[in-house]
């Protein structure tokens, strides 16, 4: 019964820190694309977040000049999901924030081909 109890005070506490969690604001950083045959292509990301209770939207690209949509996201506890399109690309991200970072993967399907990305950003100051 004592574990019991234990566990759900855990459960609990641990509901509240991610209900504490909020990205709203500017992350930016590295956006790694890793190519069919494992070659690497470095560049940046740049995040512009607007969370309201679950919900996320705002817009994703490598900079401020070339910014796409969020049309789908959500953040549960610190694992968050997003859904872009990048012209004929539709992006889907999956990613975690822990503290003021946010790290995952981005996967893009279309135009005949399919990338992956490494995804790892600070927010803003």
């Amino acid at each position: 019964m004592r574990f019991l109890l234990y566990v759900m005070a855990i459960a609990a506490l641990t509901g509240v820190a991610a209900a504490d969690t909020n990205v709203t604001g500017k992350w930016s950083g590295s956006f790694n694309v890793i190519g069919p045959n494992g070659e690497t292509k470095d560049g940046t990301a740049l995040l512009v977040l607007k969370q309201d209770g679950s919900a996320i939207t705002g817009s994703v690209g490598p900079d401020e000049g070339e910014q796409h949509a969020i049309t789908k996201g959500k953040i549960e506890g610190g694992k968050i999901t997003l859904e872009a399109a990048d012209g004929q690309m539709a992006i889907t991200f999956n990613l975690v924030v822990n503290g003021d970072r946010i790290t995952g993967e981005a996967n893009a399907v279309g135009e005949g081909r399919e990338m992956r990305a490494k995804l790892d950003v600070t927010r803003g100051k």
